[in-house]
């Protein structure tokens, strides 16, 4: 149920891009015209953007980028809230648009790794295995403050500093998940995009969480997870209704 006046939606698309500077500069001014507030990342590897503003507002940005072919398939996940929660606009081009300092890690250009629909997941947590009969681990690929904030029960974390530590982290904890199935995860999914990647080329059984805990609130309402979810904006922590965490008395939630 809607809750609220700004309509937030969060989207990312692996495809390649060549004309990533004109795109941006597009994008921006679309976006200005319509009175948007968020982020939008461009690299030649594809698009990842965070955008909040009147529904209409952001549903004609949407349309008129998804009339481009090459993004037809964006399916931006929503959320609702009272106020805008940005300050400003930002439309910038970048080497990736979720930074792994792995040039060879293009999912754009390669298959994507099979990803897990969110009530097949809660499904396999709840009965303690998959369907082959094989220990289910989550893995955390977020950072270790956005996991504070709330996680699968159990899940595998390694107190990544930044997601580019996330190769050198599994180099190190490989051996741990050998004989398992292991479901990457992360907020919205992008960075479950290049970490499976990564798992398959080591030779282990690995999952994507398709659409990222947001979307695993959105279709199952969170079960098998504690907290919130951090989220990079003034709302910082949604629960799994994809409302606002409200913080704890004289505290903070992040």
């Amino acid at each position: 149920m809607q809750a609220g006046a700004i309509l937030n939606i969060s989207c990312y698309l692996f495809v390649s891009l060549a004309d990533t500077a004109a795109l941006r500069d597009r994008l921006h001014a679309h976006a200005e015209q319509l009175g948007l507030k968020g982020t939008v990342l461009i690299a030649e590897e594809g698009i990842n953007l965070f955008l909040a503003g009147p529904p209409e507002a952001v549903n004609a940005w949407v349309d008129a980028l998804r009339a481009d072919a090459r993004f037809a398939a964006l399916t931006p996940k929503e959320s609702w809230s009272e106020t805008q929660p940005f300050q400003r606009l930002k439309v910038k081009v970048k080497p990736e648009i979720i930074r792994m300092n792995r040039p060879t890690v293009r999912p754009d250009q390669a298959p994507r790794a099979p990803a897990l629909p969110p009530a097949t997941l809660a499904r396999w947590l709840g009965q303690g295995h998959d369907d082959d009969g094989r220990e289910v681990v989550m893995l955390d690929t977020r950072n270790g403050f956005e996991v504070d904030v709330g996680a699968f029960d159990g899940a595998i974390d390694w107190r990544l500093h930044k997601f580019s530590d996330f190769p050198d982290a599994l180099a190190a904890h490989r051996d741990e998940l050998a004989g398992k199935t292991v479901v990457s995860y992360c907020t919205g999914g992008i960075r479950c995009e290049k970490a499976a990647m990564v798992l398959e080329a080591e030779g282990l059984t690995a999952w994507q969480l398709d659409g990222g805990i947001l979307k695993y609130f959105e279709e199952t309402g969170g079960p098998h997870y504690h907290g919130g979810c951090f989220v990079f904006d003034e709302r910082e922590s949604l629960a799994p209704n994809l409302q606002p965490v409200a913080p704890a008395a004289g505290g903070n939630a992040g």
